[in-house]
């Protein structure tokens, strides 16, 4: 009957155990919870975008709608077309503030809409595909750097600011009602063109508006000369949200059929491969086979005659005669080189310890190369026989 002690101690993980365990999740729960609040408070209040006149950061525009205001102009924040649209007329000034996000659609319309108001459109950085469209005969092409610039035009807008740091864009008008100031390498990076009764504004770059930099060199004079011109202040910030920024495939509309996928955020795409990757890193992390080994404590004391017989059941069933005929032949090596003056590190080289066994016994070399470092049994019993032999061997050894 095998004979079993069962183990002093319990298996049962330890606090401590179980401390060290959960300790590095908790670490990065606590990480992700601190930075989702720093977050949220970092863009909660007066943070809302970039040029956004509520906005009081460095890249807001709030300064200069605080200024208009003071000066009796009203600001009023529009993120769909329609509502820019439906108040435009002689007494206001439309800024848009972002002409390329438009769809070709909606440029079409905006420019529909204010030919004939009688009022004033400004267009920052407003590139090559927006401005064929909304100012008809003017082209833009790259100006370079933002950098303070000279008017170098009859605008009084201009003349009164002096050097304003623009930039960005330049603008070329082909037999327009123009004027263009604050020339670039020959070309205007502000640019004012006549049309329908009311006119409208190209700026090159809209740095100029930012909370950082009005106050810099005549920034802040361009600007309130540029926006207040009118009693009323429209600041268009275009959203990829605008039910009126639909495809314009098949000629569908904001009511017509879209997929799930059209409905998804773009940000959501790489907001999901940002957490796969996480997901991914987590799981290299926490691999077991990449760390260290861990010995634990049995629940129970186990005979070696027992572990012989288990694993040696494992190899029949795995039919692992190769790797069971090693086990036995480097145990045998292992034993027998002490015996024969051969030393630990040289129990396994084949023109070491042959020699010295043959020496020892007085027998061939190529017999006992074959039995210490032969090819694997083709069956079981050739198997059996060569423990035989390899215990054989070994009892030769002892008693020689």
């Amino acid at each position: 009957m095998t004979e079993v002690t069962t183990a002093s101690s319990s298996v049962a993980p330890t606090p401590h155990q179980v401390w060290i365990r959960i300790r590095g999740l908790l670490l990065a729960l606590l990480v992700l919870v601190v930075a989702g609040i720093t977050l949220a408070t970092v863009r909660s209040g007066d943070e809302h975008g970039r040029l956004d006149p509520r906005s009081a950061d460095r890249h807001g525009s709030r300064a200069v709608a605080e200024l208009l205001k003071e000066r009796g102009v009203s600001v009023r924040v529009v993120t769909t077309l329609d509502a820019a649209t439906a108040e435009v007329g002689p007494d206001t000034t439309l800024l848009v503030t972002s002409p390329n996000l438009l769809t070709p659609r909606q440029q079409s319309e905006l420019r529909a809409a204010t030919d004939n108001s009688a009022g004033r459109t400004v267009l920052l950085a407003a590139g090559p595909p927006s401005v064929r469209t909304l100012v008809p005969g003017v082209t833009a092409e790259s100006a370079g750097p933002v950098a303070p610039l000279a008017p170098e035009c009859t605008l009084p807008a201009a003349r009164d600011a002096g050097d304003v740091e623009t930039g960005g864009l330049r603008y070329a008008s082909d037999g327009l009602d123009a004027i263009g100031c604050f020339p670039s390498r020959g070309l205007p990076t502000v640019l004012l063109v006549e049309q329908g009764g009311g006119d409208t504004v190209l700026l090159g770059s809209p740095d100029l508006l930012r909370n950082d930099r009005l106050a810099n060199q005549g920034n802040a004079s361009l600007a309130l000369h540029l926006l207040g011109s009118r009693p009323h202040l429209i600041w268009y910030l275009p959203s990829l949200t605008d039910p009126s920024a639909v495809a314009e495939n098949g000629g569908d509309d904001a009511t017509g059929d879209r997929s799930f996928a059209d409905l998804i955020p773009r940000g959501w795409l790489w907001g999901t491969l940002q957490l796969a990757l996480a997901v991914v890193l987590a799981a290299i992390w926490r691999a077991r086979r990449l760390g260290p080994l861990v010995a634990e404590r049995l629940p129970v004391a186990i005979r070696a005659s027992e572990s012989t017989e288990g694993r040696a059941r494992l190899y029949r069933k795995a039919n692992a005669r190769d790797r069971a005929a090693d086990s036995l032949r480097s145990a045998t090596r292992t034993r027998i080189a002490p015996l024969i003056g051969v030393p630990p590190r040289d129990a396994h080289s084949p023109s070491v310890l042959v020699p010295a066994v043959s020496a020892r016994l007085g027998s061939t070399d190529d017999g006992l190369r074959t039995l210490l470092f032969g090819p694997a049994p083709s069956d079981d019993a050739a198997l059996v026989q060569l423990a035989d032999q390899l215990d054989t061997l070994e009892r030769e050894v002892r008693t020689s």
